[in-house]
């Protein structure tokens, strides 16, 4: 199999994942203060990888020198995730995983500015099929909520994390420099957790963590040892393996293992118009997909030598 491939296998994974830290989050987010929660979940998750790492025998003083590139993005993860965890304080989790999808076409931009990754035409017809499905699902399918741009304040909210997350997916490979994708993650965590604890002090000495719902810590280790150690690993090796805006394809099917996770938790299926905007997201993975596995035409010189 080879790491494009791979890669791929990661990010749907990682959708799946990704896709229950807003179910869990949404039944969470007002019994603890995100800054909180997420200094503790970036904590836990640095040291579940820490010591993965560690017995992986890659952790090196080397993997480490410009400490500046971690503080970068642990700041630009951490921020994503409190945003996250403050719009779901209102937002529902199927209109916050709608607004997840945004994430590629804004990671493309990025992508663009930082890199020069070029959008091929077909990519970019599935980045605007996405986006304007992840609308459908925001606006909850309401044309004239969608035309006075109604939309809620948890969603707004979360818009801002998640320009943070396409910020960070070129960054990725734009800092780093050849260390592995875990050591990478790992320094990532701790400068998170660093920033975290600095900003967040006050939240945090203020909550009662001993008197905190058992949902909570059960929430707290699924988004800290799934939703964070495991999912930060696959992104991190995905996006050396693919271009900025195919990681974040597979984000169009957060949505609909929303669905599948709120249903698992007994909530009822959203309706039958609001799923035409499901739909859209995965047409939307189905055109990346589609692109991404067409035979690339050989280079002349390539033809010349054989």
């Amino acid at each position: 199999m080879t790491p494009a491939l791979r890669a791929h296998g990661a990010m749907f994974l990682f959708s799946m994942l990704v896709a229950g830290s807003f179910s869990l989050g949404v039944l969470i987010a007002n019994d603890i203060a995100p800054m909180a929660l997420n200094a503790l979940r970036f904590f836990l998750a640095a040291v579940v990888i820490g010591a993965v790492a560690g017995l992986q025998g890659r952790l090196r003083r080397s993997h480490f020198h410009a400490p500046w590139r971690y503080l970068v993005l642990g700041a630009l993860f951490a921020g994503y995730f409190v945003l996250m965890f403050y719009g779901l304080q209102t937002a529902e989790a199927v209109s916050a995983s709608a607004v997840f999808t945004l994430t590629p076409l804004l990671s493309a931009g990025f992508g663009w500015l930082l890199l020069r990754q070029v959008t091929t035409p077909r990519m970019a017809l599935a980045l605007s099929v996405g986006a304007a499905g992840a609308l459908w699902v925001i606006f909850k399918a309401d044309l004239a909520a969608l035309r006075a741009f109604d939309i809620g304040r948890g969603e707004i909210i979360y818009f801002f994390g998640c320009i943070a997350h396409a910020i960070y997916i070129p960054l990725v490979r734009m800092l780093n420099r050849g260390e592995p994708a875990i050591s990478f993650t790992f320094g990532t965590l701790v400068a998170g957790a660093v920033v975290l604890v600095l900003v967040g002090w006050g939240d945090i000495a203020a909550t009662g963590w001993t008197s905190l719902p058992w949902l909570v810590w059960v929430g707290l280790l699924y988004v800290a040892i799934l939703a964070s150690a495991v999912t930060f690993v696959l992104l991190q090796f995905a996006t050396m393996h693919l271009p900025a805006a195919k990681v974040m394809a597979y984000t169009y099917l957060t949505p609909s293992w929303v669905i599948v996770w709120q249903i698992a938790l007994g909530h009822p299926a959203p309706g039958g118009l609001v799923l035409v905007g499901i739909a859209l997201t995965v047409l939307a993975l189905w055109l990346l997909l589609e692109d991404a596995a067409k035979p690339k035409p050989k280079p002349k010189h390539a033809e010349i030598q054989s």
